[in-house]
């Protein structure tokens, strides 16, 4: 059966996109996670602090 993509009824406007993304932050590579549909809503740690999804196994 194929999924039926259309909206119907309630608007899905509250719905979070978030996003990650590496940047550079006074000179040092960072990892930075965001809910790009809201304002000032990340976070943001230091690349080598960051958790590599095979270490989160």
């Amino acid at each position: 059966m194929k999924p039926d993509l259309e909206s119907f009824g309630e608007e899905l406007e509250d719905v979070p996109e978030i996003v990650a993304s590496i940047d550079e932050i006074d000179g040092r590579q960072h990892v930075v996670i965001a809910d790009i549909t809201r304002d000032d809503v990340w976070m943001t740690m230091p690349e080598a602090e960051a958790l590599s999804t095979d270490e989160w196994r």
